[in-house]
């Protein structure tokens, strides 16, 4: 087989696999409801893009945080932040063209939108799992955290994994064949991440709950409680950090699931375009929830964020 015809074929299922959000026939039959579905789309990018701008100055006003911990939580805000303003407002075009049957110019609202996706949920979910690891190092190293874990290798992390993720989104546009590898990768990727934050959590609570004695003996022995008091702040940095994993664990699982079942070159019945649009709905939906989970778990960030709308009104 030579190589032209292997490039044609590669073409050929990747064409495939962006048709099948651009198909009459999978999503011809959303056209009535495409509107409300743009509309919904427009709605939470509003929400998205206020709500982050709020956490992300929150941010910068906040100083309990652990700096080492702040770069993590603002590159988190900050991807959350460019789905607002560019991921959710694509997807509400994308469903204009549906709705108004413009299947080319479709495709490449489909085209932008994996990109992006691709590229932002990359760095969402390397974020998410490097935090769940960063608590799991607070927690194990003690006091040599802060001199380990460092403000200047937080940044490097941090830019590594846009770096990576934003390599990766744009292979789409220049090979086909490393586009289709991409996809399997990126779903096996998901998985060894989701499954790295559960085995940190899991280290994380069995070790709190072997301690739980020695931390009470520890405070009723010691009336000045330092050591008592640093693990009550663990302990809520860390139940804030599970929230945001529980919700994008949620947001995310039903996408990962119809990833391992699709097939690049497979042909799709039209019932499964409701369900791929769901799982895609779903995962845009976190980065507008992560804002209201801020507020909710961190008592700090909801201070700055109700100081900062005072401020504004």
């Amino acid at each position: 087989m030579t190589p032209e015809t292997n490039l044609t074929e590669d073409r050929a299922q990747t064409k495939a696999f962006v048709d099948f959000r651009c198909s009459p026939s999978v999503v011809g039959g959303l056209q009535p409801q495409s509107i409300y579905f743009s509309a919904v789309y427009i709605l939470l990018s509003i929400t998205t893009f206020l709500g982050n701008s709020l956490i992300l100055v929150a941010l910068h006003k906040e100083s309990a945080l652990h700096a080492p911990s702040k770069p993590l939580y603002r590159c988190l805000a900050t991807t959350d932040l460019l789905v607002g303003i560019f991921s959710q407002p694509i997807m509400a075009t994308y469903w204009m063209l549906v709705a108004q049957e413009n299947w080319s110019l479709c495709r490449y609202a489909g085209d932008a939108a994996f990109i992006l996706g691709y590229t932002l949920c990359g760095v969402s979910l390397s974020t998410m799992t490097a935090i769940s690891v960063d608590r799991l190092l607070a927690l194990l190293l003690g006091l040599r955290y802060k001199q380990i874990v460092t403000l200047k290798r937080t940044y490097l992390i941090v830019a590594t994994f846009w770096v990576t993720s934003s390599f990766s989104g744009l292979w789409y546009i220049s090979n086909y064949r490393i586009t289709l590898w991409l996809g399997r990768v990126s779903t096996l990727s998901t998985l060894l991440l989701l499954l790295i934050s559960i085995i940190s959590y899991t280290k994380i609570f069995r070790t709190l709950s072997r301690h739980q004695a020695e931390v009470q003996h520890h405070v009723q022995q010691q009336p000045s409680q330092p050591y008592a008091l640093n693990m009550v702040k663990y302990r809520k940095a860390l139940y804030s950090a599970l929230w945001l994993q529980i919700a994008l664990v949620v947001c995310y699982l039903p996408f990962v699931i119809m990833e391992i079942f699709i097939s690049p070159s497979s042909i799709y019945p039209s019932h499964l375009g409701v369900y791929w649009e769901i799982a895609v709905g779903l995962v845009q939906f976190n980065s507008t929830l992560n804002p209201f989970i801020y507020c909710w778990k961190i008592r700090e960030v909801r201070q700055a964020v109700k100081q900062t709308i005072r401020q504004a009104l």
